[in-house]
């Protein structure tokens, strides 16, 4: 049976951290298709390809030890540490991104109508993670979870990465909040003010969850970095 809920996401989560259960992080290796942070290893950079925004060839971020290495202020790059620590807003998130890793994808681009699937561990989960942003523009959303006894669809708004999220809405949140950006040269192009964002879906703790299909309409320039979820 398919349900369909709307949801415009336009604030931010709750702050209460979490509780319950143990907050498993996805493996989304199988679908990446970019490099949207431009990382160091043995004292070289590895340009980020397949931006954050300008369908994917404008803008990109940095870590703070490429921004260093490029002279830049850190302030406003990325932390080394991809694993994200949880707080009042959010649990653990695990992004895909390394220093050291100048190969595998970090990220997967979805321009204009697109689509992926991807399975994640059998459990039964009380609420979903998903890491992302969205440029030029909001981004139309549908997370469609399978269940062994069936589909539940959840349709978001995802608001442009450079807008400011209001800090009382249970179901959006800041993951990575005030970024710079750099461009095709890591060139920094914007000192500050860019987010990646991380949406909270609610999923059916009763069910045993097997797949998640994540599909965005025509509007929007989205970037998918990582998904978790949190075991009822």
């Amino acid at each position: 049976m398919r349900t369909t809920g709307l949801l415009l996401l336009l604030m931010l989560c709750g702050l209460h951290q979490p509780k319950g259960g143990k907050v498993v992080q996805f493996d989304i290796s199988s679908v990446v298709n970019a490099r949207p942070v431009t990382t160091i290893s043995n004292g070289k950079l590895t340009n980020w390809k397949g931006g954050i925004d300008g369908g994917g060839s404008g803008d990109g971020y940095l870590t703070k030890s490429a921004a260093a290495f490029n002279g830049d202020s850190v302030e406003h790059a990325l932390p080394d540490e991809p694993l994200i620590a949880a707080n009042n807003a959010h649990p653990e998130i695990q992004l895909h991104y390394a220093n050291g890793d100048n190969l595998n994808g970090q990220a997967f681009a979805m321009r204009g109508e697109a689509s992926i699937t991807f399975s994640v561990p059998k459990g039964k989960y009380s609420t979903l993670y998903f890491a992302m942003t969205s440029a030029e523009g909001r981004s139309p959303i549908k997370f469609d979870l399978t269940y062994a006894g069936g589909d539940h669809l959840t349709e978001v708004l995802l608001p442009d990465y450079y807008q400011d999220i209001p800090a009382d809405d249970p179901n959006l949140c800041y993951l990575i909040h005030d970024l710079a950006k750099w461009g095709p040269a890591n060139k920094m192009t914007e000192r500050s003010h860019h987010n990646i964002d991380l949406v909270k879906v609610q999923a059916d703790p009763k069910q045993t969850l097997l797949k998640i299909k994540i599909s965005k309409g025509q509007q929007g320039y989205l970037v998918f970095w990582a998904a978790a979820g949190k075991l009822r």
